[in-house]
């Protein structure tokens, strides 16, 4: 039997190989309508499936055009990765069998991704969406590997490479490998700056966030902060000098793979230069135009202090006198509507106006408009609080100043948010405040949301530290006992130079009256001994009532009544004179304070002020072994100096502040051989006065003591006036962390009379505090500038300052 093969696209094309293969004619019509069909090279798709697919019939006439459709229709089903149709003639038989050869893609059963370190993995496993046992698709995992390169470019990983490793895993199966090269992020070799005429390229560059690299660092190329310098920061730059038609033409970023280097390059549209021209205000009713003109950035051209030393930090130079200022335009408009928003006009809308305007002569000028549309001031309807479970609503309402009934107050919004915040009893920062509009007339609805953090403490164990030696310690606070803002506590440490006990309560409304009220006991060793008196033991206890002041919502006024017993052991000089006084040593007290707290983000305060004013009276009418009396005065200032982060919702930035904190006191009259307490020390954190740098008790009226230490000191130590300063820079990562850089200076002076501020010790440092389940804890690392040596001579140094407990 003699058998040809004819490849079935020479029989389609009979017609243009007519002349040059007459003789094969008959064989060819075989073929065109074939007798019989077959499948070889499938093993896991039939036959049936595979011509039912390709719609091949035997016996029917076929063309180029209709094998064509075949071979496409076997490719799109996705099983074959190549398709092949012959045709076999039987010349004994005289019948064509058309055959149709495939090679089936192999089954996916498992993928896998292997080098990534920079980025999640779950991030990029999300980008293979291979489906398994389903036959491998080539173009699917192009795509796959596409979108893990756009990851990673998106990061800032533009050198990452991708490849794919096929691994067989049985009989028509494998498995995929896709392994990443991460490379590093692409650094920034420079950036041109094409069409800038008015501005240098220096200032432009230094007015974005991304930086070509130096000899000494390395730069990353950032896509965020890019989008950032082109969307915002560039026409911010420019709307400040008075070009307000800028526009970035077009931005490009060369890649040089090889070298792991990029240049970005920008061309810019600056457009001409605008000057400021008439300026008027229409619609404004509430506030006066001069009212609003105050708010008018071109008015004045006198520039302050503050945006001196801005521009300077910032290297940025000053807009020209009488151009136009985008920025500070829109800036005042916001200031104009908080305005509005803080006399209840939240409905209020303020639109600037910009109209362009060009003179005879080209120069080029904007005339300013305030369109103001004031509507009716909106009213607080209803004040909402969720997510309270455990902190009773009364508590919570008793710390906010926006009430209902009150025309809506922005200033006392913001207060009232941050007055929750003070509690401390919330995860924080808290959300926000929801404002949502009650009726027709537009009166609002407040809604503040809290989530409950655990509040109380008890804690017990063992310590050893500066100034207490070894010892153990056992507590419990409470400081939202019952839900009703109320505080208990109980602390009680006992070592080898301590025995403290003490015990308090706190109600801040008294049969739920404005009244709030304290009571302490206490049983106290001292932690130091005085080496001509002996250690003291002091037992007493004081009971305390506030009360708010009319009209002035954050000023208190307490008075207070103490009584306290003081016992000293046999060892010192009291311990042999007390023959002469006799065994009483008692003291009675009567005291009244002022107080005024305007403080946030308490315990480490970012803002806000606090003043303390207070007088005691001991002796006389009130009976006792002593007659004197005691003054003190605090003050306490913080100011924001900026944040990094706390954009998002829920999130908490870091905040820089500067604080600025003075103490003073001074006592009158004879605090007798028992209550030398109630004088000033000074140095250390322990006890008395504080200031850093120092050993406790080493500064004393007489000047700087060398030699003292916690546990040692003289009465001579003890003044009757004293005076301490604080100045920090601190950085508040969060509601438990706080860092600082500080600089302490005070005195302490053996009468009132010979207070003399311009004579003060100095000492600067460092310091962290932290808040942790035993109460806050802070080190302090400080220079002390004036210490001396036995022999009067200068030897400043660094001391380590430990503060725990009510050390703090």
């Amino acid at each position: 039997m003699l058998r040809r093969r004819f490849a079935f696209l020479a029989l389609v094309l009979l017609p243009a190989l007519r002349s040059a293969v007459a003789q094969e004619v008959p064989a060819q019509g075989r073929c065109t309508t074939p007798d019989s069909l077959t499948v070889r090279g499938n093993k896991r798709v039939s036959e049936l499936t595979v011509l039912a697919d390709a719609g091949l019939v035997a016996g029917t006439l076929l063309n180029f055009k209709a094998v064509q459709r075949s071979i496409r229709a076997l490719y799109e089903t996705g099983q074959f990765e190549a398709v092949a149709v012959s045709c076999d003639l039987d010349d004994t038989k005289n019948k064509a069998l058309l055959v149709v050869t495939v090679k089936e893609r192999p089954m996916l059963v498992e993928t896998d991704v292997q080098g990534v370190e920079r980025l999640s993995k779950s991030s990029v496993k999300d980008r293979v969406d291979l489906i398994f046992q389903k036959p491998l698709d080539p173009s699917a995992v192009s795509k796959v590997v596409t979108r893990i390169d756009s990851l990673y470019e998106r990061s800032g990983y533009y050198l990452a490479r991708v490849t794919v490793d096929t691994v067989v895993a049985g009989e028509g199966a494998v498995r995929l490998n896709f392994r990443v090269d991460e490379g590093r992020r692409l650094a920034i070799s420079g950036i041109r700056v094409l069409g800038n005429k008015s501005l240098a390229a220096s200032e432009i560059v230094g007015s974005m966030k991304t930086r070509p690299e130096g000899f000494w660092w390395f730069r990353e190329f950032d896509d965020d902060k890019y989008a950032g310098d082109l969307s915002e920061r560039l026409p911010q730059l420019y709307a400040r000098r008075g070009f307000i038609d800028f526009r970035v033409a077009k931005d490009s970023l060369i890649i040089d793979r090889e070298r792991g280097k990029a240049l970005v390059q920008i061309q810019l549209d600056e457009g001409p230069r605008y000057k400021v021209g008439d300026f008027e205000i229409n619609g404004n009713k509430h506030f006066s135009s001069d009212d609003i003109g105050r708010f008018y950035p071109f008015g004045d051209e006198t520039r302050t202090v503050t945006s001196r030393v801005t521009d300077f930090i910032r290297r940025r130079k000053p807009t020209p006198q009488g151009v136009f200022n985008a920025v500070q335009w829109e800036d005042a408009k916001t200031r104009i509507s908080s305005a509005y928003a803080t006399d209840g006009y939240i409905y209020a809308s303020v639109r600037p106006v910009v109209d362009r305007r060009t003179t005879a002569d080209s120069t080029r000028y904007v005339d300013l408009r305030w369109e103001v549309a004031e509507r009716s001031p909106a009213i607080v309807n209803r004040v909402e609080i969720f997510g309270n479970d455990y902190t009773q609503e009364p508590c919570i309402r008793d710390q906010l100043v926006i009430l209902p009934g009150e025309v809506f107050n922005q200033q006392a919004l913001i207060r009232s948010y941050q007055s929750l915040g003070n509690l401390g009893f919330f995860e924080t920062p808290i959300p926000p405040p929801d404002t949502r509009t009650a009726n027709d007339a537009g009166d609002v609805d407040i809604i503040f949301r809290v989530k409950e953090k655990r509040t109380g403490n008890i804690n017990f164990g063992a310590s050893m530290g500066q100034g207490t030696g070894v010892g153990g310690f056992i507590g419990l606070d409470q400081p939202n006992l019952f839900g009703s803002c109320k505080r208990g506590s109980l602390q009680w440490q006992f070592g080898r130079y301590i025995n403290d006990f003490q015990l308090s309560y706190s109600d801040p409304r008294i049969r739920q009256s404005f009244v709030s009220g304290t009571l302490s006991l206490y049983r106290s060793q001292a932690r130091y001994f005085i080496a001509d008196l002996g250690r003291s033991l002091r037992t007493g206890a004081s009971v305390q009532f506030g009360v708010p002041i009319p009209r002035a919502r954050y000023t208190r006024v307490f008075l207070s009544y103490g009584a306290e017993n003081v016992q000293f052991g046999t060892g010192g000089l009291l311990g042999d004179v007390r023959g002469e006084f006799g065994n009483g040593s008692f003291r009675s007290t009567l005291g009244a304070q002022l107080t005024h707290d305007t403080r946030i983000d308490l315990p480490f305060p970012t803002s806000g002020a606090q003043y303390a004013l207070s007088a005691q009276f001991n002796g006389g009418i009130l009976g006792g072994t002593s007659s004197f009396s005691r003054y003190t005065a605090d003050a306490s200032v913080f100011a924001p100096l900026g944040q990094i982060g706390g954009s998002k919702p829920g999130s908490q930035p870091i905040k820089f502040v500067a604080g600025l904190s003075t103490k003073s006191g001074m006592v009158v009259g004879s605090t007798g051989p028992f209550f030398f307490s109630q004088e000033f020390a000074l140095g250390g954190v322990q006890f008395g006065e504080r200031l850093r740098g120092y050993d406790e008790f080493s500064i004393s009226p007489d000047g700087y003591i060398t030699g003292t230490t916690t546990f040692s000191a003289t009465r001579q130590s003890f003044g009757k006036a004293f005076m301490t300063t604080t100045a920090e820079v601190g950085m508040r990562l969060n509601q438990a962390l706080y860092l600082a850089a500080f600089y302490d200076a005070g005195n302490v002076w053996r009468h009132p009379r010979d207070f003399d501020p311009t004579r003060l010790f100095r000492g600067a440092g460092i310091s962290a505090s932290t808040v942790t389940p035993l109460g806050p804890l802070g080190l302090d690392y400080a220079y002390g500038f004036d210490r001396l040596d036995a022999l009067g001579r200068p030897t400043p140094k660094w001391q380590l300052h430990f503060r725990l407990g009510q050390l703090f």
